[in-house]
Protein backbone atom coordinates (compact mmCIF):
# COMPACT_ATOMS: atom_id res chain seq x y z
CA UNK A 1 0.00 0.00 0.00
CA UNK A 2 1.01 3.36 -0.44
CA UNK A 3 1.98 5.62 2.37
CA UNK A 4 -0.72 8.63 2.97
CA UNK A 5 0.23 11.77 4.59
CA UNK A 6 0.35 12.47 8.22
CA UNK A 7 -3.54 13.84 8.79
CA UNK A 8 -5.19 12.06 6.24
CA UNK A 9 -8.42 10.87 7.02
CA UNK A 10 -10.09 7.52 5.85
CA UNK A 11 -14.03 7.11 5.37
CA UNK A 12 -16.06 4.47 4.16
CA UNK A 13 -19.30 5.14 2.43
CA UNK A 14 -21.68 3.06 3.95
CA UNK A 15 -24.05 0.91 2.52
CA UNK A 16 -24.16 0.10 -1.62
CA UNK A 17 -21.76 1.86 -4.51
CA UNK A 18 -22.84 1.36 -8.11
CA UNK A 19 -18.83 -0.06 -9.44
CA UNK A 20 -19.80 1.07 -12.33
CA UNK A 21 -18.97 4.51 -11.17
CA UNK A 22 -15.38 5.92 -12.46
CA UNK A 23 -13.97 9.63 -11.00
CA UNK A 24 -16.37 11.50 -11.57
CA UNK A 25 -18.95 9.48 -10.51
CA UNK A 26 -17.35 8.35 -7.47
CA UNK A 27 -16.56 12.43 -6.52
CA UNK A 28 -19.44 13.66 -7.10
CA UNK A 29 -20.90 10.60 -4.61
CA UNK A 30 -18.25 11.75 -1.99
CA UNK A 31 -19.84 15.79 -2.60
CA UNK A 32 -23.36 14.86 -2.51
CA UNK A 33 -23.95 11.97 -0.56
CA UNK A 34 -21.04 12.40 1.77
CA UNK A 35 -21.50 16.23 1.98
CA UNK A 36 -17.51 16.02 2.11
CA UNK A 37 -14.73 17.34 -0.57
CA UNK A 38 -13.17 14.65 -2.63
CA UNK A 39 -10.47 17.06 -3.42
CA UNK A 40 -9.25 17.65 -0.06
CA UNK A 41 -6.94 14.72 0.13
CA UNK A 42 -8.49 12.33 2.41
CA UNK A 43 -9.10 8.46 1.10
CA UNK A 44 -13.04 7.55 0.22
CA UNK A 45 -13.52 3.67 -0.25
CA UNK A 46 -16.79 2.30 -1.59
CA UNK A 47 -17.88 -1.13 -1.34
CA UNK A 48 -20.05 -2.68 -4.34
CA UNK A 49 -23.36 -4.67 -3.80
CA UNK A 50 -21.91 -8.15 -3.78
CA UNK A 51 -19.03 -7.27 -1.23
CA UNK A 52 -16.48 -8.32 -3.16
CA UNK A 53 -15.08 -5.64 -5.14
CA UNK A 54 -14.27 -2.03 -3.59
CA UNK A 55 -13.03 0.77 -5.40
CA UNK A 56 -11.07 3.49 -3.08
CA UNK A 57 -10.96 7.29 -4.49
CA UNK A 58 -8.09 9.58 -3.49
CA UNK A 59 -6.56 13.01 -4.36
CA UNK A 60 -2.85 13.26 -4.32
CA UNK A 61 -2.39 16.93 -4.95
CA UNK A 62 -2.18 16.40 -8.63
CA UNK A 63 -5.00 14.51 -9.70
CA UNK A 64 -7.30 12.11 -8.47
CA UNK A 65 -6.40 8.42 -7.79
CA UNK A 66 -9.03 5.65 -8.64
CA UNK A 67 -7.86 2.20 -7.04
CA UNK A 68 -10.06 -1.10 -7.65
CA UNK A 69 -9.46 -4.51 -5.68
CA UNK A 70 -11.80 -7.71 -6.22
CA UNK A 71 -11.75 -10.34 -3.62
CA UNK A 72 -11.19 -14.34 -5.05
CA UNK A 73 -12.72 -15.59 -1.53
CA UNK A 74 -14.11 -13.62 1.09
CA UNK A 75 -16.33 -10.60 1.29
CA UNK A 76 -14.83 -7.10 2.55
CA UNK A 77 -16.24 -6.71 6.05
CA UNK A 78 -18.73 -2.97 5.75
CA UNK A 79 -21.04 -1.44 8.54
CA UNK A 80 -24.43 -2.08 8.76
CA UNK A 81 -25.28 1.23 8.46
CA UNK A 82 -26.96 2.10 5.32
CA UNK A 83 -26.10 5.44 4.64
CA UNK A 84 -23.45 8.17 6.34
CA UNK A 85 -19.66 7.66 6.81
CA UNK A 86 -16.92 5.38 9.08
CA UNK A 87 -13.84 6.55 9.36
CA UNK A 88 -11.12 3.84 9.74
CA UNK A 89 -7.12 4.38 10.31
CA UNK A 90 -4.60 3.43 8.11
CA UNK A 91 -4.09 -0.51 9.85
CA UNK A 92 -7.66 -1.09 9.47
CA UNK A 93 -7.43 0.43 5.67
CA UNK A 94 -4.78 -2.28 5.23
CA UNK A 95 -6.47 -5.11 6.87
CA UNK A 96 -9.72 -4.00 4.88
CA UNK A 97 -8.21 -4.30 1.96
CA UNK A 98 -6.76 -8.14 2.59
CA UNK A 99 -10.20 -9.01 3.17
CA UNK A 100 -9.24 -9.05 7.24
CA UNK A 101 -12.16 -7.95 9.35
CA UNK A 102 -10.65 -4.94 10.71
CA UNK A 103 -13.22 -4.79 13.41
CA UNK A 104 -11.21 -7.90 15.08
CA UNK A 105 -8.66 -9.24 12.98
CA UNK A 106 -9.35 -12.54 11.24
CA UNK A 107 -9.73 -13.70 7.75
CA UNK A 108 -13.10 -13.89 5.91
CA UNK A 109 -12.20 -17.23 4.51
CA UNK A 110 -10.22 -20.15 5.71
CA UNK A 111 -7.17 -21.01 3.16
CA UNK A 112 -7.32 -24.64 1.75
CA UNK A 113 -4.60 -27.45 3.16
CA UNK A 114 -2.44 -28.67 1.05
CA UNK A 115 -2.66 -32.02 1.26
Amino acid sequence: MMALPAGTRIWLAAGVTDMRCGFNGLAAKVQQTLELQPFSGHVFVFRGRRGDILKVLWWTGDGLCLLAKRLERGRFIWPQAPNGTVSLTQAQLSMLLEGIDWRQPARTWQPQMAL
